[in-house]
């Protein structure tokens, strides 16, 4: 009994050194400083957090305003759909049909789309990589459409979703986050991801490093191209000029679920170079974070994940 005590003493003690947990009586940085005791290369511009399941906080950074999260937005929308229309894996769900939007709009040439025919017919689950994999706007629209008769009212899902998690910060306006008014913070975006880490299904599409069109020969990459580097298993990129570069990752380290993002980087510059900043920003977090929970006791981790934390 007593030697069990002064493990969870020990524990306790690193913990509070190694996080920014505020029972410890420290604060997440919000100046772009890494945390005492977990060396992170905080950016130096945005806004960004970062927690471990079962372990807690490591710290935030950047002043927590809201911003422009562009295909991030793809995230919410991809919770909402498996929340209405839940899938088991292996399972790709119903036929939607292309419509003579979404068809149309697989050849506007300032959004990411995914190229698609009228008439077509797609499962669920093939939509849903199209969407979160080469990050189709038209099919997150589509998606919208055929779930709720039209985006404006699924957008309105999106929101009531976003109050439900506790996301006061958070704004939707639009299915796939080419509006600049679909706004949030880094903190907010880190309670979504918890959520929708905890879907298998959306954590088997996220993890894909590529996908194609049923019936069509080309392969369309993700756009997360820090997969499977430092533990990564996804979640999400998004970029845009106003919005600059962001990113919502996930990683598994000795066995737990590490979850960060990453927003408003090199923003009012160009998509291209924003997503540039913010995949090498993201690589580097998510390698100091690997780097620092392998190093740590295994006092620290040897307890059980999260209450219902994914075993990706």
């Amino acid at each position: 009994m007593r030697r069990s005590f002064m493990l969870l003493l020990l524990a306790s003690a690193l913990f509070c050194c190694g996080t920014a947990l505020s029972g410890c009586g420290t604060k997440p940085s919000v100046t772009g400083a890494a945390v005492p005791g977990v060396p992170l290369p905080w950016p130096s511009e945005g806004q960004s957090a970062v927690e471990v399941e079962g372990v807690g906080s490591l710290g935030v950074s950047g002043a927590p305003d809201p911003v422009p999260i562009a295909s991030v937005t793809k995230v919410m929308t991809a919770y909402v759909i498996l929340r209405r229309h839940p899938l088991r894996p292996g399972d790709d769900g119903p036929l939607i049909d292309v419509d003579a939007t979404a068809a149309n709009e697989s050849y506007a040439g300032q959004e990411s789309t995914a190229p698609l025919r009228e008439s077509q017919q797609i499962r669920l689950r093939h939509l849903l990589e199209l969407m979160l994999v080469p990050s189709g706007n038209n099919v997150a629209r589509l998606l919208a459409r055929w779930d709720s008769a039209s985006q404006e009212r699924f957008v309105e899902r999106m929101n009531a979703t976003a109050r439900r998690l506790g996301m006061a910060a958070t704004t939707y306006t639009g299915a796939s986050g080419n509006e600049n008014s679909t706004v949030s913070t880094a903190a907010d975006q880190l309670k979504l991801a918890r959520e929708a880490m905890r879907d298998p299904v959306f954590r088997a599409v996220v993890a894909q490093t590529d996908t194609a069109i049923p019936g069509d020969t080309r392969t369309l990459p993700n756009t997360n191209t820090l997969l499977n580097k430092h533990g990564l298993i996804g979640i999400k990129t998004g970029s845009g000029t106003a919005a600059g570069g962001n990113l919502m990752w996930a990683s598994r380290v000795r066995g737990r679920l590490v979850l960060g993002v990453i927003l408003h980087q090199a923003a009012n510059t160009n998509p291209t170079a924003a997503k540039a900043a913010v995949l090498e920003a993201g690589e580097k977090m998510s390698a100091a974070v690997e780097r620092w929970l392998l190093k740590q006791p295994a006092v620290l981790l040897n307890g059980p994940p999260a209450k219902d934390a994914p075993a990706n």
